[in-house]
């Protein structure tokens, strides 16, 4: 999850200056599998060998992609479709069959599901849609798990490209909607614990300032404190302590030293 997370920053900050290219997925892709299974596989490169889905080999593999050589042709296309403004598609069209392409030429030797589903948000992003990258689709797929293998199946199969972008769409209203509740929630979460702090009197500040490095990083040591917030070792542990005290944050390790604070709340919203 790290990784997906540095990949996505790294990403997006790249689109201010550069458009959505093979570039930005290749450079999403090194990040990805950067000490994570599949390290050893040339990431940050398209495949120069051939790959299978499912099965133990090329003679009993589910789906075949196009050979290798074929890979820099057809993603070079795929490139071209992002930005082709002759083309009238709308957008979230234009995606779910971008997201079918990929999968389909699935030009990495390994990571392709995760770049694939990095696509959308960055796809989003590139073309003004989100300002941040808040629609991950990952979570449909996973939970339709079957149904997305057999929507991508049809269409290599029987050229079946309407129930693909059904199924899409559907995931895209469901996780839209899913994330609208949780903005709420969170909003809801931050007012709440806005309040807790406010008792701290000259602490408030340092602990509203560790209330916003707990919403990137929802789990901290008092090491993780210091760094972010330039403070030192005893003033880290006692804001950390504070807030534990208000009911902010949980200490999981049950140790005296070396301890570790959760955000729980802030967590479940996403776990729910």
């Amino acid at each position: 999850m790290r990784n997906y997370i540095e990949a996505v920053n790294v990403a997006i900050a790249d689109l201010e200056r550069l458009p959505l290219s093979n570039r930005l997925l290749k450079q999403a892709h090194a990040i990805l599998l950067r000490g994570a299974r599949g390290e050893h596989k040339q990431p940050g490169e398209f495949r120069t060998s051939q790959n299978w889905i499912g099965g133990s080999g090329l003679a009993d593999a589910a789906f075949i992609p196009p050979h290798h050589e074929s890979v820099p042709e057809l993603m070079g296309d795929l490139e071209k479709f992002w930005h082709n403004e002759a083309v009238a598609v709308p957008h979230l069209i234009r995606l779910a069959i971008s997201h079918y392409q990929f999968e389909t030429i699935h030009p990495f030797l390994d990571g392709n599901g995760r770049i694939g589903r990095l696509l959308i948000p960055l796809y989003l992003v590139s073309k003004g849609l989100l300002v941040k990258p808040s629609l991950y689709l990952s979570d449909f797929f996973e939970r339709n798990r079957g149904s997305y293998y057999d929507a991508l199946t049809r269409v290599r199969q029987s050229s079946d490209l309407i129930h693909w972008v059904r199924f899409f769409l559907q995931g895209v209203a469901e996780t839209a909607a899913k994330g609208r509740d949780a903005f709420s929630k969170i909003l809801a979460l931050r007012t709440d614990t806005e309040k807790r702090i406010l008792g701290l009197g000259r602490r408030a500040p340092n602990a509203r300032a560790t209330l916003d490095v707990l919403y990137r990083r929802p789990m901290l040591a008092s090491a993780n404190l210091e760094q972010e917030l330039g403070v030192s070792k005893p003033t880290a542990q006692s804001l950390l302590k504070e807030l534990e005290r208000l009911g902010v944050l949980e200490e999981i390790t049950g140790q005296m030293r070396d301890r570790l604070y959760v955000f729980s709340k802030y967590l479940d919203v996403f776990l729910s």
